[in-house]
């Protein structure tokens, strides 16, 4: 388990709680702000000079490899395990650089030292800096409050109701400090993930320029390093989604903080003072308690805190509620008073003071005290149904957008990204709702309605449904399969849960995922890929009922869910699934990889080339539009190792795969200095066979008892051998081939990756699982 979300309703609270998780943040912060420290000293190490760069970069790794990121929630994408793992990655990959010694002083400063710089002095130090004003705050909230509880009883009514007004406009400052501080806490913890990689990331592509002996080394690491840039980017997207939404949750909250008050076992919690009384010469003294209370139960508990003292919870005291009454300012010289007796210590009153007036009646409603009123305890935020509905007026407007969007604006950059004015987006919002003139609006012809005011109409019809589109009930089974698992089990895991939807959920869910499709096919033209569609449709598609900061934070497994549904909507909508499949009922164990070097990735992933330049002409979509895929868009890391393949390359150039790069390279003979042609003609290493995994079958005694080639097979006898599949194998990568048994691979030889081979399959070269062929 992560670290823990810090929720705003709590603010309010300010519980021990709260301030608990607040000081791990914090703790995490600290230690990453040591962490960056640490290394920015041992790159300004590797500038210092030549003779202590093996040294420098030694330490270097073993930080690295040593640091690991904490999260929020539960559970990481596939893209933040990968984040999470490149630390160790990088590490490994500098111990094998330390062979060469050669010098990179000149990029470490531009492309390391000072990005880690500027994320410690502007983001972490802004942490501290607001650290510093909410400890301020509390202690000038708190002091001011005991001042006011000690106000005696007997001055007039004015001045009472002056202390009353300014001590209130404390408490709403401090909320207000706290709210802020709270979201600041949470979003650089999200955000240093990438802000930490990134520079790592250029820094290593500093390595490979001034390495020219390092050339097979920066090979080997090319794959696993697009892939690092794809995850930094896709985790980058859904943290802007996941900020958004947080801040908007924000918003809710300090506008109405009782409305969005989260779901707790207690009837009613909050801070108040109890009198503690002694022996005669000393008096009584007021003690601050955090006190809970049951009321089916009747249960009471309370426990000491003090914020100012360090913040230790004190021992706990558990008692049954007997009753509760008022205690007049006629026997005590203090306000906001109420006694309450434990049935535990008959006779014995407790007497507690609230921080209002109002805070007293609530709690004495609550304890079933006398001059109680009636307020409003729901801790449930009712949500308001919109004029949107599943019926046959709502698919006909679904259906007139969809058809507008396909035959005017599929090819339209940033489709679904780029929104609509928002006044001419209520506009058409509300024609389309009104069941007379909703079936009658043209859509269709270029006219009054833009492409992008129809899309953000589409998008807002299917938010403006009662519950969305996946349904309350079903939302967490959507999500567990996200969080873990094999790629197919996720996708049986949707397809299963689908064809649990009402039928006209599942009827419009299918009539809109096909139309996504549609939309992901022209990524190349509008950069609408699967990974960016589901960004925009997740939260479009799936909400939690209950709307809190843990819920958004599993904002990104939302995106996942819809990428599956895109990706493998003709396997599910066409038939129901197999009836062998099992239910999901929780997060199951991830299934093990078929390589044992590097952990692929589960599924074909996203990147916008951020570099990539556009027409000159002003049609350029907004910053905020999203990435494109690895289908549409050349990433910037291709460009140095294509220029060298092919001196004409244009770094606008569109890949259907990096593969595609290296396929077309193996088929060239006349580049014999470029060392990616020339480690492809070298002569192969034998490699070693590789243990089977759990999920592999074993080879039968028939087959060769290492399908892997034989160290001493002439290099000429490699290229151009056939092996036949003994096994079928479904693709986790787009670098991977899909195969049935018996079928034929021509030109097979070994890969880099342990446990793999390459080889070519009715005209497509990818990667082929070692165990799963003989060889002819």
């Amino acid at each position: 388990m992560g670290l823990q979300p810090l929720e705003f309703s709590d603010c309010y609270l300010d519980s021990p709680w709260l301030r608990e998780r607040v000081r791990a943040h914090e703790a995490e912060l600290d230690r990453t702000n040591k962490f960056i420290k640490d290394l920015v000293k041992d790159g300004k190490n590797l500038i210092a000079a030549t003779k202590s760069l093996s040294t420098a970069q030694r330490k270097f790794a073993h930080s690295l490899r040593d640091f690991k990121f904490e999260f929020i929630g539960d559970a990481e994408t596939d893209d933040e395990r990968c984040i999470d793992a490149s630390l160790q990655e990088f590490s490994n990959f500098l111990r094998n650089l330390e062979e060469q010694r050669e010098i990179m002083a000149l990029s470490v400063n531009e492309t390391l030292i000072k990005p880690l710089e500027r994320f410690r002095k502007e983001q972490l130090g802004a942490v501290k800096e607001e650290k510093k004003k909410f400890d301020k705050e509390t202690d000038k909230n708190y002091s001011n409050l005991d001042k006011h509880l000690n106000m005696s009883a007997k001055k007039k009514e004015p001045q009472l109701q002056e202390a009353d007004v300014q001590v209130e406009q404390n408490r709403q400052h401090f909320y207000e400090l706290s709210l802020e501080y709270v979201c600041k806490l949470q979003e650089i913890q999200e955000r240093k993930k990438f802000e930490f990689v990134e520079p790592m990331l250029s820094f290593f592509q500093g390595i490979f320029t001034f390495y020219h002996q390092g050339y097979e080394l920066a090979k080997d690491f090319n794959h696993y390093k697009l892939e690092l840039q794809i995850n930094i980017q896709n985790t980058r997207n859904r943290f802007e989604g996941t900020r958004s939404e947080v801040e908007e949750l924000m918003r809710k909250i300090r506008k109405n903080p009782q409305e969005h008050k989260r779901a707790s076992p207690f009837t009613m919690e909050g801070y108040l003072y109890v009198q503690e009384k002694r022996p005669a010469p000393f008096g009584s003294s007021w003690v601050k308690h955090y006190c809970m209370y049951k009321k089916e139960t009747q249960t009471f508990s309370m426990f000491p805190y003090e914020h100012r003292s360090g913040g230790k919870i004190g021992e706990g005291e558990n008692f049954t509620l007997k009753y509760c009454v008022k205690r007049n300012t006629d026997n005590i010289d203090r306000r906001f008073c109420f006694d309450v007796e434990a049935i535990e210590r008959p006779g014995l009153l407790i007497t507690m003071q609230a921080f209002s007036e109002d805070d007293r009646l609530l709690w004495m409603e609550v304890l079933g005290g006398k001059e109680s009123r009636s307020l409003s305890l729901s801790r449930c935020t009712t949500r308001t149904e919109g004029g949107a509905q599943l019926d046959q007026h709502g698919f006909a407007v679904v259906k007139n957008c969809i058809h507008a969007i396909e035959s005017r604006g599929i090819n339209d950059q940033g489709l679904y990204r780029v929104v609509g004015v928002s006044s001419k987006v209520q506009r058409l919002l509300s024609l389309l709702m009104d069941v007379k003139t909703g079936c009658d609006v043209e859509l269709s012809t270029t006219g009054e309605w833009e492409v992008k005011t129809i899309t953000s109409a589409l998008k807002q019809y299917l938010r403006s449904l009662p519950e969305p589109l996946m349904t309350y009930e079903l939302h967490e089974q959507f999500i567990n399969p996200a969080k873990s698992g094999s790629p197919e089990s996720r996708v049986n895991a949707v397809h299963f849960l689908v064809y649990k939807l009402p039928e006209k959920n599942k009827e419009m869910l299918h009539l809109l995922i096909k139309h996504l499709a549609n939309v992901s096919s022209n990524a190349k033209k509008n950069l609408m890929t699967v990974a960016n569609l589901g960004v925009v449709f997740g939260p479009t598609l799936m909400r939690p009922q209950e709307e809190t900061v843990a819920a958004i934070m599993d904002l990104k497994f939302q995106n996942i869910v819809v990428e599956i549904l895109i990706e493998n909507h003709e396997k599910i909508f066409s038939s129901p699934p197999d009836e062998s499949v099992n239910e999901p009922t929780s997060i199951s164990p991830r299934a093990p990889p078929r390589q044992s070097r590097r952990q692929r990735s589960k599924r074909p992933v996203a990147v916008y080339n951020l570099c990539l330049e556009l027409d000159n002409d002003n049609n350029s979509p907004r910053e905020d539009t999203p990435t494109g895929s690895l289908d549409s868009l050349s990433p910037p890391s291709l460009t140095p190792l294509a220029t060298c393949i092919n001196p004409s390359y244009d770094k606008n150039h569109l890949l259907a795969d990096a593969s595609d790069l290296l396929e077309w390279a193996a088929s060239e003979t006349s580049l014999p200095h470029c060392p990616l042609v020339s480690w492809m003609n070298s002569e192969p290493s034998a490699v070693s066979s590789e243990p089977t995994s759990p999920e592999t079958p074993e080879p039968s005694a028939d087959t060769e008892a290492s399908p892997g080639l034989p160290a001493d097979l002439p290099a000429e006898s490699i290229f151009g051998r056939k092996a036949k599949a003994v096994y079928p194998c479904e693709a986790e990568h787009s670098s991977e081939l899909s195969f049935q048994v018996g079928e034929i691979f021509e030109n097979v030889h070994n890969s880099r990756e342990p446990g793999w081979l390459e080889g070519t399959l009715n005209g497509r070269r990818g990667l082929i699982p070692q165990n799963y062929v003989q060889f002819l």
